[in-house]
């Protein structure tokens, strides 16, 4: 009887089957999505039980049928298996995989038992089963040493190391990745092309109430030392990003700019420190003094003025 699924079929989409399991089960780091879904498991393994269930039928029919022929038709029949001419290796290495006796004799390894004329094979073992079992004896010596013996690194520990480097690469993207500034990341812009953008988003937005110089108006003075919420990049970026005082200081600002944007706007206010406005406010607020800066602490200790406030 003629296979139903001819080897150069059977084979691949056996091997690619057993792989797909194998892929599933091992954490390559980089399995596509779909190889992450059980369905897709309960679907492999649902096309290699077909597999399995369709030879074995074949197999069993073909048995069947050639129990029923005469000498003469199994020696056609043999004659015409021996001259078949697909991929004859891989049959035979299917046949040897099995371990099953040819059909031409199973006469050797019949038992006694007979039950309504159906009789019973004393074959053994498929081969590829006595060595997965072997194959695991091993591995579980292997596993038993590794982990038991000399203490391998264990799951718990393989998390942690990847939490490790996951927080690395966290950190490395954020360096390229501007827009994900926030509060706690933010650091003083310097690069020209960051103060200019600054610059453009102050002139669009902010120059009604700081003016162009930043002396203020309706807004503080950014010129001086004295700030109403802290200063500094981090504080400035709190206030653009949060607002000011609530109910009368300044909107918040990142419902209408992005996290980049709003540092660098923030660098670009800092610039106005030292410098002389035309026409400059009254200073409100606190002399700010960066705790990062311990000399410059320091010297305000030592040379206090009567109009300032130390926050």
């Amino acid at each position: 009887m003629k296979n139903l699924i001819p080897s150069w079929v059977r084979v691949p989409v056996v091997f690619f089957i057993i792989f797909g399991l194998v892929e599933y089960f091992i954490d390559s780091g980089d399995k596509p999505a779909f190889m992450e879904q059980p369905i897709v498991l309960l679907f492999l393994l649902l096309v290699l039980l077909v597999l399995i269930g369709i030879e074995s039928i074949v197999a069993s029919v073909d048995n069947i049928l050639y129990q029923s022929l005469d000498e003469a038709g199994k020696a056609r029949y043999d004659a015409k298996r021996s001259k078949a001419p697909e991929f004859k290796w891989i049959n035979n290495l299917y046949k040897k995989l099995l371990g099953q006796k040819p059909i031409k004799e199973e006469h050797e390894i019949i038992l006694d038992h007979n039950y309504d004329g159906i009789k019973e094979l004393d074959n053994n073992l498929p081969p590829w089963w006595i060595w997965g079992f072997y194959a695991t004896i091993v591995f579980a010596a292997v596993y038993l040493a590794r982990y038991h013996v000399f203490n391998g690194e264990n799951q718990y520990q393989e998390l942690e190391a990847k939490l490790a480097q996951a927080k690395i690469d966290i950190e490395a993207y954020k360096k390229t990745a501007k827009n994900l500034v926030d509060i706690n990341t933010v650091e003083l812009l310097t690069e020209a092309s960051d103060l200019n953008a600054g610059k453009t988003i102050y002139e669009v937005n902010c120059i009604a109430c700081h003016k162009a110089d930043g002396g203020g108006g309706i807004g503080p003075n950014l010129a001086d030392e004295h700030w109403i919420s802290g200063g500094g990049i981090k504080n400035v970026f709190k206030t653009v990003s949060e607002g000011g005082r609530a109910g009368k200081g300044m909107i918040a600002w990142k419902q209408s700019l992005k996290p980049l944007e709003i540092a660098q706007v923030s660098s670009y206010v800092l610039q106005f420190q030292g410098t002389s406005p035309a026409e400059p406010k009254a200073p409100e607020g606190d002399i700010w003094i960066d705790p990062n800066n311990p000399k410059a602490t320091t010297e305000t200790q030592e040379t206090p003025s009567d109009s300032t406030q130390v926050q």
